[in-house]
């Protein structure tokens, strides 16, 4: 099965009236079941129809055809969105206005009355199938705008019915396709070349249809390259534009009658400008060039080629993407790439595919991941890429306090906001989300109490964060489609963690010092958390379908090695050299302690070096230093860790003697020897790593003189 971008069109001149669009029949309409149709054998002819195209048009423009008639110059001041322009041109046309409301609430209304009654009648149950299918045919009519805002919520099968579900999925594709004699004229209008001086071949219906326009199979004469080529559909902009201005005026009413804090028809706006954008194939080819230099390297990630010489506003020539849906082929695999591809675009670069839905993703035959459709991006700026990061390892670590301050950093809290309330109520929304781990986190999980607290706490929803959000919720909807178990966010926790052990920052390295640091106290149980989450960052294939956390010591050594022996991880060393000394340190004490309590009888002068010298601060670094060490070693992971269970635990409380912990720190010492079938693979690190590695011992020596230094001048003056 071979598939084809989804479609995203700008309007067609006013000279194209409604009645040169014509409605294929069934047997021309096969096609749009994602099966390709065989190149003609010889030039196409702008001339030539479906030979069965009878004269019916499609149900959207028999039912709102009168929204196409707009001058010229009002079409051509519909190229970029604006609200004030739309009012403008509509002003003048109220009955139009009128008659449009009228029929979206006449639509609505017959259908709610319709469930209304099924309820009454208590057959709701029975009659659910019939009227998801109506709503989707409610949608084909009422035009581009309501197909698109569905097409957002169809992925989502946690959220929606399966029987809506799977109506609004044939949403994209087998939308009904306009007359080729009309998108043909087109293309030779747009380029300023006859269809025959311009390909070769062309498949004479279209391959697929969508919202906003369809798709044609052709091969460039000049090039001979097999391309899609997306033709806009008639009167979609002005359609459209209506549409918006009317969804705009409800937003408004919604938000006065509901006392929403958050701007409603802002959100309305940036949905809209981007749609606009979406519905200009000059802004889209310039989308995939981009999107094509700064993903298209990843493995197994497929950008297509953009011919700009062959696209205006209204005609598009990419490269010709075979495969299919990826939501058909259960390839767990690919959905990782998806996830690792969406945290480079959110995360890492900002630039970002805001349309993600299922047609837009395909397995193509050689197992790579197709991107395909770039109408739809967005940009997210690098304060709140930040700001993101931070708000993700504040939740999955349940500082909720922190939430508070990244959701004012996000937008979406009033700095005047009651902190603590607010804190609180987080709590008890997100509490029993994370309380099962990172990696059964939901969305669903996540958003599925929020609207109350939300609403109490007058939370605003920024322009942007609806999109970002989409792009996400869409690949766990397309995931969990086939694995109703898989988590986006589990997936993505691993590259949030990657990214805040090595990325410079100052923000994230700020965040990460308070993340590991409690009143001065290391907690070792977080940093174990994040290079463990760090390390199942990875894409390679045996990786993901191995799906199993017992790596061999040798390897986790290794990986922990790479990582911190490098520039990147510079911050964190400083962190792991900072405790190691500090555990040095306390085990050294520790053990003259012990010597000497031995001794105490025959050395003159003991009680200078008395067990009470060893501090709960000393205490809690020896626990430090034993979880170092196991980590180091690569061998505890997943088991208790010494006395403290996997936790970390105060000095305050579930205290031993220190000469347990001297014995359980000397025994984690004794057992070194466990790291030692590892040390091989410094032979196998970079020349640079090598050298950090050797300069280490040094720089622990000199840190432990410093400690031992001050100590002893504490004990010598105070």
């Amino acid at each position: 099965m071979l598939l084809l971008p989804s479609l995203s069109l700008s309007s067609f001149p006013a000279t194209l009236k409604p009645q040169f669009v014509s409605l294929f029949p069934n047997q021309c309409n096969s096609s749009i079941q994602f099966q390709f149709l065989p190149l003609s054998p010889q030039p196409h002819h702008r001339s030539c129809t479906c030979a069965a195209a009878g004269s019916d048009v499609d149900t959207f423009t028999a039912k709102s055809g009168y929204l196409f008639d707009l001058s010229t110059s009002d079409a051509d001041s519909l190229a970029g969105y604006s609200i004030l322009r739309i009012a403008a041109i509509y002003r003048r046309k109220p009955l139009i206005v009128v008659r449009r409301l009228f029929q979206i609430g006449i639509t609505f209304g017959k259908w709610f009355g319709l469930r209304y009654m099924d309820r009454v009648m208590e057959r709701s149950d029975e009659m659910f199938k019939i009227r998801a299918a109506e709503l989707r045919e409610i949608l084909v009519e009422l035009g581009p705008a309501y197909i698109k805002i569905a097409q957002a919520i169809s992925s989502r099968a946690d959220l929606i019915p399966p029987s809506y579900l799977d109506e609004l999925s044939l949403l994209q594709d087998r939308i009904s396709p306009f007359s080729s004699e009309v998108a043909f004229n087109m293309i030779e209008q747009e380029l300023g070349l006859s269809v025959d001086e311009l390909f070769s071949e062309i498949s004479p219906e279209p391959v697929a249809a969508a919202s906003l326009g369809q798709v044609y199979q052709a091969r460039l004469r000049q090039r001979g390259q097999v391309v899609a080529v997306k033709v806009q559909r008639p009167g979609v902009q002005a359609a459209i534009s209506l549409d918006i201005l009317i969804l705009r005026f409800i937003a408004g009413l919604i938000r006065r009658a509901g006392k929403f804090n958050t701007d409603l028809q802002a959100v309305v706006d940036e949905w809209a400008s981007s749609l606009f954008r979406e519905m200009d194939y000059v802004n889209e080819a310039d989308n995939g060039l981009k999107f094509r230099k700064l993903y298209g390297s990843i493995p197994d990630v497929k950008v297509p080629l953009m011919y700009k010489d062959h696209t205006t506003r209204k005609v598009l020539v990419m490269e010709w993407v075979e495969g299919q849906k990826l939501s058909e082929v259960k390839d767990l695999y690919l959905i990782e790439v998806g996830v690792y591809c969406s945290f480079n675009q959110l995360l890492e670069c900002g630039f970002y595919h805001a349309d993600p839905h299922p047609g837009n993703l395909l397995r193509t035959y050689d197992g790579k991941l197709a991107y395909i459709d770039f109408g739809m991006t967005g940009e997210f700026k690098q304060e709140l890429r930040d700001g993101f990061i931070e708000a993700c390892l504040h939740l999955v670590n349940r500082d909720f306090d922190a939430l508070a301050k990244d959701f004012v950093t996000l937008g979406l809290l009033p700095p005047t906001s009651d902190r603590d309330a607010v804190t609180k109520a987080l709590t008890g929304v997100f509490q029993n989300a994370v309380a099962k781990g990172v990696r059964n986190i939901s969305f669903g999980d996540l958003l599925g109490n929020l609207g109350t607290t939300m609403y109490k706490f007058k939370f605003r929803i920024p322009s942007y964060f609806s999109l970002v959000i989409r792009s996400l919720a869409v690949l766990e909807g397309v995931a969990i489609s086939f694995n109703p178990e898989y988590k986006v966010l589990g997936s993505t926790y691993p590259w949030i963690a990657k990214k805040v052990l090595t990325d410079s920052s100052p923000q994230l390295q700020s965040s990460l010092q308070t993340l590991l640091y409690k009143d001065g106290v290391f907690r070792i149980d977080r940093l174990e958390s994040l290079l463990t989450e760090s390390l199942r960052a990875k894409t390679e294939r045996a990786v993901v379908k191995k799906q199993t956390e017992d790596s061999d010591s040798r390897m986790v050594v290794k990986e922990i090695l790479s990582f911190t022996l490098t520039k990147k991880g510079a911050f964190v060393r400083e962190i792991i050299l900072q405790e190691l000394s500090k555990g040095l340190d306390a085990l050294g004490l520790a053990t003259l302690d012990s010597i000497t309590s031995t001794a105490a009888a025959t050395i003159p002068f003991s009680a200078f070096f008395s067990p009470s010298s060893l501090t709960d601060e000393d205490i809690t670094n020896l626990r430090t230093f034993q979880r170092l060490m196991i980590l180091l070693s690569g061998t505890g992971r997943n088991k208790d860790f010494s006395t403290s269970g996997g936790t970390q635990i105060s000095p305050y409380e579930n205290q031993i003697s220190y000469s347990e912990e001297v014995s359980l720190a000397i025994n984690r010492l004794q057992s070194v020897q466990e790291i030692v079938p590892a040390l091989s693979i410094i032979s196998e690190l970079p020349p640079e790593s090598q050298q950090l590695l050797l300069q280490m011992p040094a720089d622990l020596v000199g840190r432990l003189i410093s400690r031992a230094a001050a100590r002893t001048i504490r004990r010598m003056f105070l």
